[in-house]
């Protein structure tokens, strides 16, 4: 039952996130790409953890949950479960353990992805993810969020496990020495 924080990003100045252009899914992104299989990831993916400030931004533009599985909203502020047409919200403000407990127990044994920095930093400094995918895309951005601000002043070693590259985006799968 690993716990993926899944994210894609452009690059940026300070590596940041590419979180204003959550109205492209990460599926139109790397539709183009015919090394990468993303019947594969979806197949393996049971539940997932989105941070508020993800679920915020993509609600409008998703309609849905962003993978047809129960998924889980990160957030201080409490709001009732919100049924969509291929699963559902559920808003957990009881913090990030909490949350990927109950992904992990939705999950029936797949693999829980998170969305969004902030609840990706706090899974991280919890010893919560199993492994890190980043597919990079060729767009340069003048801002955007740090991908491992706040992870503390120690270095979280990880291990390539995965490289998959062509002209449309480089997915790169990255292990925590805890999963290996």
């Amino acid at each position: 039952m690993g716990v993926i924080y899944s994210v894609i990003i452009a690059t940026v100045p300070q590596i940041g996130i590419l979180q204003h252009r959550v109205s492209t899914t990460w599926e139109e992104l790397i539709a183009a790409d015919p090394m990468f299989d993303a019947a594969e990831m979806a197949a393996s993916v049971g539940a997932v953890v989105v941070g508020r400030r993800t679920f915020d931004i993509g609600i409008d533009i998703w309609r849905d949950v962003p993978y047809p599985v129960p998924t889980f909203v990160l957030t201080h502020r409490p709001h009732d479960d919100l049924v969509m047409p291929s699963g559902t919200f559920t808003f957990v403000t009881s913090g990030v353990v909490d949350a990927i407990g109950a992904a992990q127990a939705a999950a029936g044994g797949n693999k829980v992805v998170l969305m969004g920095v902030a609840a990706a930093q706090q899974a991280l400094v919890a010893g919560l993810v199993d492994e890190v995918q980043i597919t990079h895309t060729p767009v340069l951005l003048g801002h955007g969020l740090r991908l491992f601000d706040g992870l503390g002043t120690y270095p979280i070693e990880l291990v390539q496990a995965r490289v998959i590259g062509s002209t449309a985006a480089t997915h790169v799968r990255y292990l925590l020495p805890k999963s290996l």
